[in-house]
């Protein structure tokens, strides 16, 4: 019963659509109507800009990570599990529930920003490694669909790799749900993956950074 509570506040957590809320907020404006229509992230940077953008972003993660170390803390009781396997499980809930969340007809986000908060707090080596994919792939592409994919699938092999190959021992819920993170995020990505393979994906070219290194050379 306790851990039913304790996924249930983790969900309240995550559903809170942040992008829709600061949108409406500081620019009168329903992001699910502008830009992708998506209620995400990266639209609202889009659609909002970098001021209102960057605090969505954060917003989102930090559902996930307070989901991980706060909610999961709270003492209603005993549980079924130890904590780092409550912490991963709250982490999950906020993540799936920014996703489908009940307060706008369970049409949000596409989890990724929600799911480096709940992962940035449990397993902070192999999320470094997906954030340097990241990175790299905003570098040379300015896509941040594409950044995102490739983090996903980054981030169960980094965590079975380190867990494999260094001192570091993750437990076996951590690889199954960076596995079971990794496919969804495809499944919420399965349209942009449809634009990058057509070459019409959005790009946002300030990010190509390695284009303006080499007009400065020029």
């Amino acid at each position: 019963m306790s851990l039913a509570v304790l996924l249930i506040l983790s969900y309240l957590l995550g559903a809170f659509p942040s992008s829709i809320v600061y949108g409406k907020i500081f620019r009168g404006i329903d992001i699910r109507k502008q830009g992708s229509c998506n209620a995400g992230g990266t639209n609202a940077w889009r659609v909002l800009g970098w001021q209102i953008g960057l605090p969505v972003m954060l917003t989102d993660v930090a559902k996930g990570a307070l989901a991980s170390v706060l909610i999961a803390r709270i003492p209603l009781g005993p549980l079924p599990f130890e904590f780092s396997t409550v912490a991963l499980l709250c982490g999950l809930a906020a993540i799936v529930w920014h996703v489908f969340p009940i307060y706008i007809g369970f049409r949000g986000g596409k989890g990724v920003g929600t799911a480096a908060g709940m992962l940035v707090v449990n397993a902070p080596v192999p999320v470094a490694c997906a954030l340097g994919v990241f990175a790299l792939m905003l570098f040379l592409f300015g896509k941040v669909s594409l950044g995102s994919i490739l983090a996903a699938i980054c981030l169960p092999v980094s965590v079975f790799l380190i867990d494999r190959f260094t001192v570091i021992d993750y437990p076996a819920l951590l690889l199954a749900l960076t596995i079971g993170l990794a496919l969804f995020i495809l499944y919420t990505h399965r349209s942009n993956i449809r634009r990058l393979i057509k070459g019409e994906e959005n790009t946002f070219p300030k990010l190509q950074l390695w284009k303006k290194m080499l007009r400065s050379r020029q």
